[in-house]
């Protein structure tokens, strides 16, 4: 239970950081392309209680990962309202707005960064360092699973977004569905096995290639 405890605490900040910049980077968009409805809300900030979920954000990953002994972990902030309507160029813009898998991302690249200069510098403090690990995976996690093209989950309305007008109606018609049908092929595997570790796999390439230099320059 002790070490349970650690890895939750391990966790913690790196999960409020993700959610958070990930959420504010939605209404940020929307209200740089012409839709204030989450900066009136106050969404379109780094304080992270606006955009925390009491049940999926805390109470439901919480509960799945002591029952489940940390196998499955699954989670949601609150959703940023945004009125595509309002943006300027509504089916464009709407790719921008919801590109903000982009940001866990670059969290992802300044965790990794964070690593490497702790390493570097002869910290060997396990905390700090198990929380720069975990804060690229927490990030490469959500980058990786909010890009799937399924609505309501923002690759599948980046799908929308880029897709001709009619194959674009057709994808849309799946979102009211889309949340069941994730959480299914989830609770199955496939996500994990086609999608997600795939991805994952790439992105952590990506990162190493990327951090590569730093890594050489403080060894």
């Amino acid at each position: 239970m002790s070490e349970l405890i650690q890895t939750v605490l391990i966790y913690a900040l790196p999960v409020i950081f993700a959610i958070t910049l990930h959420e504010a980077a939605h209404g940020y968009a929307a209200l740089r392309l012409g839709d204030n409805t989450a900066s009136v809300l106050g969404r379109v900030t780094l304080n992270p209680f606006p955009h925390i979920d009491l049940v999926g954000t805390i109470l439901l990953p919480l509960l799945l990962y002591f029952s489940t002994s940390g196998a499955f972990l699954f989670g949601y902030a609150k959703p940023v309202p945004v009125r595509f309507d309002r943006l300027r160029h509504p089916k464009r813009d709407m790719v921008w707005v919801l590109g903000s898998p982009g940001a866990n991302l670059v969290q992802a690249l300044l965790w990794g960064v964070l690593f490497y200069v702790l390493s570097g510098s002869g910290i060997t403090e396990r905390f700090f360092i198990e929380m720069c690990k975990a804060g690229m995976l927490t990030n490469v996690v959500m980058f990786a699973f909010n890009l799937f093209p399924l609505p309501p989950l923002d690759g599948g309305r980046i799908l929308v977004g880029v897709l001709p007008w009619r194959q674009a109606v057709l994808v849309s018609r799946v979102e009211p569905w889309g949340f069941f049908i994730v959480m299914a092929l989830v609770l199955t595997g496939l996500i994990s096995a086609w999608w997600m570790q795939p991805l994952m796999g790439a992105t952590f390439e990506f990162l190493k290639f990327t951090l590569s230099p730093l890594a050489a320059l403080l060894r």
